[in-house]
């Protein structure tokens, strides 16, 4: 018989935290709860999540703080919860990581849906690949190598300056995620880069020109946040 997933809990409202964990529990997953951040940081290293549900407004250390510390450390899935459905608070939870924002209350079903689905987008997408000092990403038809800056698609080189590449790169290294332009002027061009954000949006007119659209992953754009490699298998 197969392990089952854990899912990790953070929420303050012990009733909350409860219900939750009856959800999933009933989905065969096996759970933990913690109310508090200090104590989400030290149980992903005791309980090994597959994922966490992290509410934003935490004593101490809050959501957004505990999400900072997770992606520096690992690249665990992690969907925050919240009251808070402000456009500002969800933009803030993505660009700091978080693979998906849910509003308070909450549907149980939806909720059970969103977890599996971020579950299934972490199992089935490959994330970056290291051999003998090579960096390269690979999906169907498309591989991205930054170490002799080449892209294959369809079986073809495909010709793309430094900066394309290098944005084609960063975002199927992280399938799924969804990136600020000015996180990918930051990442791409330098913090010390003096332009605007047009100029991503420019680079990514090129890249879907030359990568067309394909049934299994495509560059998408959400709006009003940035972009994402979007992993559709």
């Amino acid at each position: 018989m197969a392990a089952k997933q854990k899912i990790l809990i953070v929420d303050d409202d012990e009733n909350i935290a409860e219900l939750i964990s009856l959800y999933m529990t009933k989905e065969c997953f096996e759970t933990m709860m913690v109310h508090d951040g200090e104590s989400a940081l030290t149980a992903i290293d005791t309980f090994e999540p597959d994922l966490m549900l992290l509410d934003i407004m935490l004593p101490g250390m809050d959501g957004y703080q505990v999400c900072r510390e997770v992606r520096n450390r690992m690249n665990l899935p992690i969907i925050m919860l919240s009251a808070k459905g402000e456009v500002f608070d969800k933009v803030l939870g993505l660009e700091l990581g978080a693979d998906d924002y849910i509003e308070k209350p909450f549907d149980s079903k939806e909720l059970v849906a969103r977890v599996k689905a971020v579950l299934r987008r972490f199992r089935n997408t490959p994330a970056e690949t290291r051999s003998d000092d090579t960096e390269y990403v690979e999906y169907p038809d498309l591989k991205v190598n930054r170490t002799d800056y080449s892209v294959i698609y369809r079986g073809e080189s495909i010709d793309m300056p430094p900066k394309e590449l290098e944005l084609l790169y960063f975002l199927a290294a992280s399938p799924n995620h969804v990136f600020t332009r000015e996180q990918l002027l930051d990442q791409i061009w330098g913090y010390e880069y003096i332009g605007d954000t047009r100029t991503v949006d420019v680079h990514i007119k090129r890249l879907r020109e030359k990568l067309g659209d394909h049934d299994d992953w495509k560059i998408s754009t959400i709006w009003g946040i940035g972009y994402k490699f979007e992993v559709r298998r």
